[in-house]
């Protein structure tokens, strides 16, 4: 018989994870701190932030990179984007978050599909 874990049903489920790079070597100027900043205001103006279209957002202090930054990263596609400026982001919201369209320009790397049993 399967046990229920005593946290199941304390967390909102989301339709995405969007982690943000927010080391100094990807990006010297620890830009990535000022896209995860941002990025809180943009999922709110969208809707994104409540409810059943919500994103969930976290820093990871390093995403083994180290160049190219800021690095964002958005699962479950496992989409990986390079360089992203303030612009950009709002383009990966509006496009990818909301829209479900990756912005193929800026995309780097996508995570492997899994391997078939």
């Amino acid at each position: 018989m399967s046990e229920r874990h005593p946290l199941q049903g304390l967390m909102e489920p989301y339709t995405r994870h969007v982690l943000v790079c927010v080391g100094g070597y990807c990006a010297r100027d620890r830009g990535g701190r000022a896209i995860y900043s941002q990025l809180a205001r943009l999922l709110e103006r969208e809707g994104l932030l409540f409810g059943p279209t919500r994103v969930k957002r976290s820093e990871a202090p390093c995403l083994g990179v180290c160049t190219g930054g800021p690095i964002v990263v958005v699962y479950p596609e496992g989409t990986w984007y390079a360089g992203v400026t303030p612009e950009l982001l709002e383009r990966i919201v509006v496009e990818h978050l909301k829209g479900g369209q990756e912005v193929r320009e800026a995309v780097f790397h996508r995570l492997a599909e899994p391997p078939a049993p």
